[in-house]
């Protein structure tokens, strides 16, 4: 998948596209496969990178939402254990269980999770990744050694899926190129075509090169998260706001806070929200919050209050106090939830996802959330397809096995998030054993991989490697700084970029990174 020959494509195509989308995170991305694994002619046009925005900010779960349970919304809970089922099913080289553990320090509580629980596995069925189970005091101590011990009764176990975001991502725009799709990152949608009053394509501009384009096709769909609203108002400009934004942060630490594999979940917060401490990738991951916010950015910034709250609550639960010095990354995600109901309160918002058809025959998706991505494509692409006047074609998508499929494969391995392509990077190591040096010593990566992700998955900077193609600046901000001038000279080499393109590289990422750093 390389990125010039997805421009060439767009200068070169003559005819109408069948499906234009604009957004390359969770929802366009999935769209995109979709549409091209149906034979629609498929363009997507990202202005960043694949997953830029909230889709490299998740949680990392693959996750039917015991809150939403909770909250009543069993349709949605119904539908994304579904969904999780057959996600670890066409991807499992990204997606694995992850066991649970919820502590209750009085008996009532533990009740009350252990029935909640337990509909949770009867609605999962046969797609269930494992019974919930009561565990005593002392079992639940040897799962998570460092829990407060203090009045700690038990725990309920129980299991969902873990995964990695924006790895996904760019697995499902090489899925979609694999299947006839043209998806491009750094093209911005500027404007809508309109013929008749109807939508009937884009213009957009090429933020690496600045060259513009104007691109036909027959339905125009807008899967923009956060940024919903930008788009509806391209198409008219007193289009009311359907989006309401939350902030989400998490925090990041040392694997000595919560040593083995077992995940924690913290039930109850000030704010009636779920908290979860999780093992991803030898750190451990806190979070999250739910900060109602007006100001829509691709780069937010964790508020100082939201650090607080996080440590305050992982506090209470954890025998080590957790102070500000101990955190290696921190990041921020913005929700793109869709207004319903005058409900003001984002953590009651819904996180079902909105279909609406304007009177031009512009197609918007939004709301949802990264485990039910699969579902909203399909249902995004059978309603583009009718107001398209496309071809009736089946949805294939419920077992089309993702780009990189491979079952059998070692969690442990550092290179286990390539699934397939795994042994073409050790290939790349064989023939230029230096690309097998690790790129830094609290990493497990190497410089074979920014090889492989330059020259096959449309990484153009330093950030998309190491914030997107790797995890790097999510699991230790710091020490991915360290490593940014290597990361640029191998890409610089790989891509025929010149000093100065290094040096820029080198300052744009260090001023990226101060934001995912604790002062």
């Amino acid at each position: 998948m390389k990125r010039v020959q997805m421009v060439q494509r767009v200068r070169e195509e003559a005819g109408l596209w069948d499906i234009i989308i604009v957004g390359g995170g969770a929802t366009g991305l999935g769209t995109a496969v979709d549409a091209a694994s149906r034979g629609y002619k498929t363009l997507l046009l990202e202005m960043d990178d694949f997953a830029k925005g909230t889709s490299s900010r998740s949680t990392k779960l693959v996750h039917g939402g015991v809150r939403y349970l909770e909250q009543g919304d069993v349709p949605l809970v119904l539908e994304a254990l579904k969904e999780r089922g057959r996600l670890i099913q066409n991807a499992p080289h990204l997606v694995h269980n992850q066991s649970f553990i919820v502590p209750y320090y009085n008996w009532w509580r533990g009740a009350y999770y252990w029935l909640g629980l337990r509909i949770y596995d009867i609605l999962s069925g046969k797609l269930g990744f494992g019974p919930s189970n009561r565990l005593s005091a002392r079992t639940t101590l040897e799962k998570a050694a460092t829990l407060r011990t203090e009045g700690l009764r038990g725990s309920i176990r129980y299991h969902d899926g873990q995964f990695d975001d924006s790895r996904l991502a760019v697995n499902l725009a090489r899925t979609s190129a694999e299947h006839g799709g043209v998806p491009i990152n750094y093209m911005k949608v500027t404007g809508l075509l309109s013929t008749s009053r109807k939508v009937s394509g884009v213009t957009a501009r090429d933020m690496l090169s600045g060259e513009e384009f104007e691109i036909e096709g027959r339905t125009v769909i807008n899967a923009t998260g956060v940024f919903t609203d930008t788009i509806l108002q391209m198409d008219r400009s007193d289009s009311r706001p359907v989006i309401k934004a939350s902030q989400g942060v998490h925090i990041v630490l040392d694997k000595h806070f919560l040593p083995g594999e077992t995940a924690v979940m913290i039930p109850k917060t000030t704010d009636d929200r779920i908290l979860f401490a999780l093992p991803w990738y030898g750190r451990v991951m806190v979070g999250t919050t739910d900060t109602p916010v007006n100001d829509i950015t691709d780069e937010p910034e964790a508020m100082e209050e939201e650090i607080d709250f996080i440590l305050r609550h992982a506090s209470e639960y954890l025998s080590k106090k957790v102070s500000r010095s101990d955190i290696r990354s921190v990041f921020a995600g913005l929700r793109p939830l869709v207004k319903t109901g005058g409900k003001e309160n984002t953590s009651e918002i819904s996180r079902d996802h909105c279909l609406m058809v304007s009177s031009s025959g512009l197609v918007t998706i939004a709301g949802g959330k990264w485990t039910t991505y699969r579902k909203m494509a399909e249902d995004v692409v059978d309603r583009a397809a009718v107001v398209g006047g496309l071809d009736d074609k089946v949805c294939v998508t419920k077992t089309l096995r993702i780009h990189g499929w491979d079952k059998d494969i070692a969690k442990e391995d550092p290179l286990s998030h390539y699934g397939s392509d795994r042994s073409k990077i050790k290939e790349l190591v064989r023939k230029n054993p230096k690309l097998g040096e690790p790129l830094h010593d609290r990493f497990p990566y190497i410089k074979a991989e920014v090889v492989w992700a330059t020259r096959n998955e449309m990484a153009m900077t330093v950030e998309d490697f190491s914030a997107r193609r790797i995890r790097a600046l999510f699991l230790d901000a710091k020490a991915s700084v360290e490593m940014a001038p290597e990361v640029a000279r191998l890409m610089a080499e790989e891509a025929g970029h010149d000093e100065r393109w290094i040096a820029n590289q080198i300052d744009d990422y260090k001023k990226l990174a101060k934001s995912y750093q604790i002062s």
